[in-house]
Formats: C-alpha cells, structure tokens, sequence
C-alpha cells in the first residue's frame, strides 16, 4: 500500500490533538489534556489521517514532491467542531419574543401564551419541503465556516405526521446537499401542539405510533422532559417503545426545573442528557460511572437573561463525561457559533479553556456515536481538521464573539479559506 500523503499540514505552531480517548470520552484530568504537538503536522491520504507528529519528523518520513501542503504559519490547528445539540431545521425566527424577554415576559409565560415552540412550529409547517432546505442550508453554511464540522439535528418543529416527516426528508437532503455529517434525530416530543392541548397523553400515544414510520430516518430518539414538557411518565414511554424499536436515545432534562430526569436517564441508559442547568448535587453523582454524556449548553441561560448556569467545573471534578453544544433553534439561542459557547463554558460553567475544547471534540463526538471517526486527530480518523487565527488555543474563548477560524478541511477536503466557502463546484 502507497502511503504517501496526499495532504500535508505543517508548522502548526499548537498542534492540538485531543487524541486517547476514542473508546471513552475525556473525564477529570483528561479534560485539561489536549494532545499538544508543538510545530506539529498531519499527513492525510485519501480525507483520512495516515500520521501524525511534528514537522520535523514528518518531513523525514515523506518526500513532499507532488504532495498538496497546507502551511499552518504557526496557529493553532485542532478538530473540527462537533456540535451535538442543535434545532437547525425550522422556519421563521422568533425575534418578537426576544423583544418581549428583553421587556421581562419570561419564556414559559410566552410559550404557555401559544408563542415560544408553537410559533415556530406554525412557520415550520408552512414551508415546503424545498424551502426549508434553502433556509436550514445557510445555517449550515455558517455553521461550517465557525468551524463546526458535525452537527445533530433533531425534529421537533413539526409536531404532526406529515409536518415530523418533512423535517426528517429535509435533513436526509441537507446529509446529501452538504459537506458536514449530520446526525438526525426524532424529537417529535418536543412540546404539546396546539391540537393535543386538552388530551397530552394522546399525542404521546401518536408520537410512539409513528416511531416505526421515522426510525428509517433517525438515529435518536428525544423527548423534552421538563416543566412545561413532558412528564417522567410520559418520557419513559416514548422512550421505551424507542429504545425496543433500536433508537438510541436523548433527553432534554433539568433546563427550567428538576422533576426527575436523571434517574430515568440513567435507568434507560441514554446515549446524553442534556441542559442539566437545574441539576442537583445528589444526581451528579448518581451520573458518576454511567457513561452518559452530559451535554451542557450555557448559550441557553444566556440568550434567557437567566443566571442558573450547569455546575460545568463542579461536574468535571466529579469524573462526568462534559459535552458542550449551541442548541441552536430560534428560540433561546439562536447562535450558530460554537466559539462562543466555548466562552460562555469558560466564563459561565468554570470550564477550563482546555476542557471546553475537549468537550466539544471528542466528548461531542462520543455524545453522537461518532468518536471512532472524529473528534480527534489522531491516525485512521477522518481529516476533518481547522486552522485558527491565533497562536495560542487560550486566545479561542478570550477573543469572543469573533470567527477564529481561517481554514476548515472535511474529510481531507478544503472547503472553507480565508474565513469563505470554497466554491467546489
């Protein structure tokens, strides 16, 4: 077999490989351990990584003639991003409701008043099928060049058959329309829809009718399980009747209130739990050595104007697997830029730069059953690699609210340079 590369990048002046932890996701010391490689390089064959170490060492090893280089001049060079929470698929946005938060309405009183999930469920099922990838294909876009790589994308905005369906059509077109991989996942329990609001436990009962019908279609199944959702009794069937159907599963638990989601979590052994600004103490360690992720994202706290942020320092010191995402959704955080949220686990979780960078690459990929592919750079791994315009990976969560990124690289592929998308037509 040919090894020469097809793709080298060299002088990365923080080579960042987040490496050792594809079988198991980064826990306590680990996640301060970014698998730094001083003036390091990548050699990629064919969008996947053949080796990895320092430029002087690869430089020995491979003949560069013919081979495409990519110089790194220094910066910082880590994974692609994976964020493992988002709501990408919608219509419309809710820019009124944020004028009302910022007037002191909350978010419950909105949602309870028909707005909040509701509104964007109405703009949702007016939209064809092709206009709703139009729409959800910009986010994308933006997504990818803030250095996201992977993204989840859950259902949920639709909330009757047809409606779920188009969503979940939309998703299989954008899997194939766009360079990212995307993970589906039904999350058809997302709110009680206007036509159910008498009788709850019949829409329950629709949404575990229609599992066989999507299960071609997703590889999650969510449920929103928190006042003002679904109660523990009416999660645990959907999620049940999932699980028997070869779902693997979410839960949105712990974001407004604490009714129990961590132990039905735990006793229907979810891939992630996620949100958990509300979680006690006596549940974190209960989480301890269950291998659930715990998927944190303070841009929801944030965007709400609320201060009841996830204990992020306090669950890493008790050994908890810590993924960060942006759930981005029109709602309550309507941020397609994972880089803030990497601030926002700094500033408002307690996290570590380190750890933050950690827990959205290799622990994010763990939290979509991906870590056997991304998350890392190490060999074998898909080369799904971005070049930042800093020097030092500390500079990532202190300089916020701007796009770091300067190169992003997809299985290999150069897809985004010079902060634009590459046309690759």
């Amino acid at each position: 077999m040919n090894l020469l590369p097809d793709l080298f990048i060299q002088n990365c002046g923080q080579l960042l490989t987040v490496a050792g932890a594809s079988q198991r996701p980064k826990i306590l010391q680990g996640m301060d351990d970014l698998g730094i490689i001083l003036n390091g390089a990548v050699a990629i064959k064919a969008g996947k990584i053949i080796d990895v170490g320092t430029t002087g060492q690869l430089e020995k090893k491979y003949n560069k003639k013919g081979v495409k280089v990519i110089d790194a001049m220094g910066n910082v060079v880590l994974p692609g991003f994976v964020d493992c929470h988002t709501h990408a698929v919608f219509g419309g946005d809710r820019t009124g409701e944020f004028v009302q938060r910022m007037q002191g309405v909350s978010y419950l009183e909105i949602l309870k008043t028909g707005g909040g999930i509701l509104s964007t469920v109405k703009n949702t099922r007016e939209l064809t099928l092709e206009k709703l990838v139009e729409v959800s294909k910009k986010h994308l876009d933006t997504m990818l060049l803030h250095g996201t790589t992977t993204v989840e994308i859950k259902s949920g905005y639709g909330l009757d058959n047809k409606s779920e369906l188009k969503i979940l059509k939309a998703i299989q077109r954008l899997k194939k329309a766009h360079f990212m991989d995307i993970i589906p996942t039904f999350l058809g329990a997302h709110t009680i829809p206007f036509e159910y609001q008498s009788d709850p436990d019949a829409y329950v009962d629709f949404v575990c009718n229609i599992l066989p019908e999507v299960k071609a279609s997703a590889i999650f199944c969510d449920v929103f399980c928190d006042d003002g959702g679904f109660t523990i009794e009416q999660t645990e069937k959907i999620l049940s009747t999932a699980k028997k159907l070869g779902f693997r599963l979410k839960i949105h638990i712990n974001e407004f209130k604490d009714i129990g989601g961590v132990p039905l979590a735990i006793r229907l052994c979810a891939t992630s739990a996620d949100h958990l600004d509300n979680i006690k103490h006596r549940d974190i360690v209960k989480l301890k050595k269950r291998g659930i992720i715990c998927v944190l994202l303070p841009g929801v706290p944030f965007f709400l104007m609320k201060e009841n942020y996830a204990p992020g320092r306090k669950m890493v010191e008790e050994g908890l697997p810590i993924a960060l995402a942006t759930d981005f959704n029109p709602g309550t955080c309507p941020c397609e830029n994972i880089q803030m949220i990497i601030t926002l686990a700094c500033l408002k979780l307690g996290m570590t730069s380190a750890q933050a960078i950690n827990a959205v690459t290799i622990n994010a990929a763990h939290a979509v059953g991906m870590a056997d592919r991304i998350g890392s750079i190490e060999v074998g791994k898909q080369a799904d690699i971005i070049i930042l315009d800093i020097q030092d990976y500390n500079q990532l969560p202190y300089y916020f609210g701007t796009n770091h990124v300067k190169k992003v690289l997809k299985k290999g592929r150069l897809i985004v340079e010079n902060k634009q998308l590459v046309d690759l037509r």
